[in-house]
């Protein structure tokens, strides 16, 4: 036995003493190893360690050498050894990762700097309750951050302050410098400090849908109310902008929907959204190369559309051969009803440092404040229609054929639309689309798609998204009118545009599900938009349209066809279309009259007739004006 306690006694010495220890990973012993004999207590050996410290720190005679600061490690190594459960082990373990960081910043060694690390946390790993495994956190991180440049780590250092210590010395400060993170690093803050802060007076973002092309995409931002925006296109030293952020104020993405989306088109090549400020979300998109973009709000629910546009191509070198004007029996191409998310996407979690901007001139373009609302282009006279020699359309000068037509039952789902007379609008629009689709294929040798072929909701947003993803050529509408007077009947057709007219703005509310009042604010977004939009194509398509169903169902024993004419309105579901598009209202469920003409097969047959014709004589006369021309 007295052999054993000898043994131990110069193991315990020659661990003490040996310089190389110190070197070496921290491979700290097991709690319980068996302790030497010792004549003075933990306590009084820690203080004695604590003191060699503080003179290493004040004498620079001292502190010159590194042997001087081996001895000092071995000082504390050696408390820890003999009482691994004490109340002085956590304590030394803290006072050796103090011990190397100093070494570290006097001898610039990088096995310092290591072990410095290692023990601090040791500290935090094997104490969590004591008082210093927060300090040890603190420093860990700062070490991370000031001399290893890595924000991923020093932020789970400080995270795991904020989650396990709300009560400690440290979580102010630890808070503090995670916003800073946050801020200089794009890195999230976590959701037990955002709600701490003011999670409750923040606007909850919900996950980005969004369609791609090659040369396009629109993606849609969902929240819970109203939110203030702003955009931000960075700017290449070079070339046009390739990057464009939108930013949400005062708002909150959970860390769960927070992600980068890997797309594989041609045009967006990725996008991710992320809490970039504790009440700042943001939106990164990286794309080819932006030619336009549009941003604008819609409500019921409360979303943000972003519509980027590509830079294309010469419109005259990219315009194709028109396809029409081939005889009818040709055979026809057609398409199935596309699915609502028109991309493969890869979804990857954020990096943890964020997307730094590049080092290029940022700009701010402008905020979401209301555009100043200008005049509404003038709209074309009733019975104006377009004869061979008249001033050529963009269309006609290219000599633009239809090769695609996307057409849209309205409504589905959970929404019904109209519902009168034991019908409801979303059943009766979408058999007559079935029933359009394969005449239009077949009379214009083109394909032709449904935004939808079954009974399914989509957002009126992602109907356009639809059209303009498949680059179609044309775009309709189709719907029917209801009245609060079942006396009211007839045929109307719209296009996109302002209104001062209030029937056609309450008919644009009831199809929009919002309030005439909130379409209002919406006009200052318009006017912007429409600059760009084929305002005068749509009303050339509505007037053929609506007059070739007009003359077909007049004296077919369907009643007095009441004419209510070509008008405009502020469709949403037309809004940022590319193509010319019409919204058809063809008759009103509501009324007793026309809700029989609707139980009519021959009815719906001769609608779909007359809509056929109508776009039949819009694009001959497209292309009959072009070879009429010098």
């Amino acid at each position: 036995m007295f052999r054993f306690c000898i043994f131990l006694f110069v193991l315990v010495g020659l661990i003490s003493s040996d310089p190389t220890v110190s070197a070496q990973p921290t491979g700290l012993p097991e709690a319980g190893q068996p302790s030497a004999p010792i004549s003075s207590s933990p306590g009084q050996l820690y203080e004695q360690a604590k003191f060699y410290f503080n003179e290493l720190q004040n004498n620079s005679t001292l502190a010159r050498s590194r042997e001087n600061w081996l001895k000092g490690t071995r000082n504390f190594r050696k408390v820890y050894l003999l009482t691994p459960k004490s109340g002085q082990a956590p304590a030394c373990l803290y006072m050796l990762g103090n011990m190397y960081r100093s070494m570290y910043e006097r001898f610039s060694l990088g096995i310092d700097l290591e072990e410095s690390l290692s023990y601090y946390k040791d500290a935090s790993r094997l104490f969590p309750e004591h008082t210093l495994a927060d300090d040890a956190l603190y420093l860990e991180a700062l070490l991370y951050l000031e001399f290893k440049k890595d924000p991923k780590n020093a932020t789970i250092a400080l995270e795991k302050i904020i989650a396990q210590y709300p009560q400690g010395d440290f979580h102010a400060k630890a808070a503090e410098k995670l916003k800073t993170l946050s801020r200089d690093y794009d890195i999230p803050l976590p959701r037990s400090l955002v709600d701490n802060s003011q999670i409750n007076q923040l606007v909850t973002i919900h996950p980005v849908k969004f369609w791609s092309s090659p040369e396009y995409t629109r993606i849609v931002v969902m929240a819970d109310s109203p939110v203030t925006y702003s955009e931000i296109v960075v700017k290449e030293p070079q070339g046009p902008p390739k990057k464009l952020y939108i930013d949400f104020n005062n708002s909150y993405i959970p860390p769960d929907q927070r992600r980068r989306i890997a797309v594989q088109q041609a045009f967006l090549k990725q996008m991710r959204i992320d809490q970039i400020r504790a009440d700042t979300v943001r939106v990164f998109l990286d794309v080819d190369e932006i030619d336009s973009y549009k941003i604008f709000s819609l409500p019921n629910p409360f979303r943000i559309i972003i519509d980027v546009h590509g830079a294309r191509q010469s419109a005259v070198t990219a315009a194709k051969k028109p396809t029409v004007g081939k005889p009818a029996g040709s055979t026809p191409a057609s398409s199935e009803s596309p699915q609502s998310e028109l991309t493969d996407i890869q979804q990857q979690p954020p990096a943890a440092e964020g997307e730094k901007q590049p080092a290029t001139a940022v700009v701010v373009i402008r905020q979401d404040q209301k555009k100043r609302l200008l005049p509404p282009p003038a709209m074309p006279k009733e019975d104006a229609l377009p004869k061979g020699q008249s001033k050529l359309s963009l269309a006609q000068q290219l000599g633009l054929g239809v090769r695609k037509i996307v057409l849209d039952p309205g409504h589905g789902g959970k929404d019904p639309g109209a519902i009168a007379n034991q019908m409801q609008e979303k059943d009766i629009v979408l058999k007559i689309a079935q029933i359009l689709k394969p005449k239009l294929a077949k009379q214009l040798n083109c394909e032709v798609i449904l935004t939808r072929n079954e009974d399914i909701f989509l957002p009126l947003e992602e109907r356009t998204a639809i059209a303009n993803t498949e680059e179609a050529d044309l775009f309709i509408s189709l719907h029917l009118n209801a009245h609060p007077s079942q006396e009211t009947r007839g045929l109307e057709t719209y296009f996109l545009n302002l209104s001062t007219n209030a029937e056609a703005m309450r008919v644009a509310a009831m199809e929009n599900a919002t309030s005439t009042h909130q379409m209002s604010d919406l006009e200052g977004i318009l006017s912007d938009i429409l600059k760009n939009s084929k305002i005068d194509e749509s009303s050339r398509l509505a007037k053929y349209v609506h007059k070739s169903m007009l003359t077909g169902l007049d004296g077919k024993n369907f009643g007095d066809v009441k004419n209510l004419g070509v008008k405009q309105a502020p469709f949403y579901v037309l809004i940022g279309a590319q193509m010319p598009s019409i919204l058809l209202e063809i008759a009103f469920i509501s009324n007793q009259i026309d809700a029989e003409n609707l139980k009519n097969q021959q009815f719906v047959e001769t609608v779909t007739d007359e809509i056929v014709k109508g776009i039949s004589l819009y694009v001959q006369t497209t292309t009959a004006s072009l070879s009429a021309s010098p």
